[in-house]
């Protein structure tokens, strides 16, 4: 099949890569000509394990291209997937770039043969597909729904394993205007092995939203119960979730082997969820719900809990070292999670910026983050990706990174190095790790009491 993928974010670029791959013909746009020259060189413009390798096996083959045409990328195509962002702005997701590309697509249709489906996998509030998309393709076009085909086609890969989730995906969800519209898209994914549900626009739309605010929910769960072990003498956290998740309903026992699925790493305390979907998709839907009518508790608590988080997480290296102000400390992760070099609504930066806020000098590390990106994201301390030269003469270090690398770092020469060995872990990744005595070690969710024990 011929695919036109418009917008190469994390989602087209990915999506085009791998649809590549299963031997369909892709056509990547873009309205930067920046970004498709990186792309046509074979590069990612940001940091995802194994994209690169399909972007060049993709064009070598001569099943992948990228362009700023769109209307040369559509001709012959048989479908186009919409994957522009849809930022926040403000708690609304921010819908002009989903708007421009119907638009654009739309007043290509009309040249469009043979029949053509235009499928969002861009995250959209339920109706944005049929009432915004729809309508613009159809004036845009002169044509009437029908002639065309459309579609919502939500995306659920996860930053720093995108191309694995792509590629061995859980569910395909299919949402359709028309049983015309669902077939294409049923031939498209027809090499993949799982469920592939078809639903109306609106379910399509409202599950992929379901499934991200389940896992807020979940995160901030956690870090309300880590909250309540910190303020709890003798009470650590781990313990808690340890005997949390014993439960058969969260990891039954199956031939006498318990099986502990992946929505269990959700249900551990941290420092909070931050990225380019969580928090932007959580607040789309409180707004969506208040649109309706429809109140939404959980929703609004889930957010209140995880922007309080990272004080919470700051309280305990100010008690490590008895008051920040006028202390360096070690930032060891910027970057929302491991694995990838984002920085949106990272929840290491909110605490980068509340300990600057006590008073504290911040020296930031980070593998993939770079000084240039850590500036300007609007941070004042430098950003290195030099470990020994982070922890340098600082009074603490304070992990926000699950980074397998720290689990075999050297932490007696990094200790050494330290003006106070102190080391505040806001991933509990190094638990399991002995360390050097001389390290005064605070997990959190642990009770005063137990801190550095």
């Amino acid at each position: 099949m011929i695919v036109t993928v418009v917008g190469t974010g994390y989602v087209g670029l990915v999506t085009g890569a791998c649809l590549a791959s299963h031997g369909h013909t892709v056509r990547l746009v873009d309205v930067s000509p920046e970004r498709v020259a990186v792309i046509r060189a074979g590069k990612a413009p940001f940091h995802e394990p194994g994209l690169e390798e399909l972007l060049r096996q993709g064009q070598a083959a001569g099943r992948l291209s990228a362009t700023c045409d769109l209307a040369a990328a559509m001709e012959g195509s048989q479908l186009s997937l919409i994957a522009v962002g849809t930022p926040a702005k403000g708690e609304d997701p921010d819908l002009s770039y989903l708007r421009a590309a119907a638009c654009q697509i739309g007043a290509e249709l009309r040249r469009a043969t043979p029949y053509h489906v235009v499928a969002v996998k861009s995250t959209v509030i339920p109706g944005t597909t049929r009432d915004l998309v729809g309508k613009c393709l159809e004036r845009e076009s002169g044509l009437r729904l029908g002639d065309f085909g459309l579609a919502m086609n939500p995306e659920f890969l996860r930053e720093g394993r995108a191309v694995d989730d792509f590629r061995d995906p859980d569910r395909i969800v299919i949402g359709q205007a028309d049983d015309a519209s669902g077939d294409v898209l049923e031939a498209l994914y027809g090499g993949f092995d799982c469920e592939k549900p078809r639903v109306a626009l609106e379910e399509a739309e409202l599950i992929k939203y379901a499934s991200n605010a389940l896992l807020s929910v979940l995160v901030s769960y956690s870090n309300e119960l880590a909250a309540l072990c910190e303020a709890t003498p003798g009470v650590d956290v781990e313990t808690i979730m340890q005997g949390l998740h014993l439960d058969r309903r969260l990891s039954p026992r199956v031939a006498r082997r318990r099986i502990r699925p992946e929505i269990l790493g959700y249900l551990r305390a941290g420092i909070g969820f931050g990225g380019s979907c969580l928090p932007k998709d959580v607040d789309a839907l409180r707004v969506y719900g208040k649109r309706m009518g429809v109140r939404t508790p959980l929703l609004d608590a889930t957010m209140e809990v995880n922007a309080r988080r990272p004080e919470q997480v700051v309280a305990i290296a100010d008690a490590a070292v008895g008051g920040l102000a006028g202390k360096t400390v070690a930032l060891l992760g910027v970057a929302f999670k491991a694995g990838t070099d984002d920085l949106r609504s990272s929840p290491a930066l909110a605490i980068w910026r509340a300990l600057e806020h006590a008073g504290a000098r911040v020296r930031a590390y980070d593998p993939l983050v770079s000084p240039e990106a850590a500036a300007s994201a609007g941070l004042s301390g430098p950003c290195t990706g030099n470990l020994e030269e982070a922890v340098s003469g600082a009074d603490a270090a304070l992990i926000t990174m699950a980074e397998p690398a720290f689990q075999s770092a050297d932490w007696a020469r990094l200790a050494s190095l330290m003006r106070q060995p102190v080391l505040i872990d806001g991933r509990s990744i190094l638990r399991s790790v002995p360390l050097p005595e001389m390290v005064r070690y605070y997990p959190i969710g642990r009770g005063a009491e137990r801190r550095g024990a």
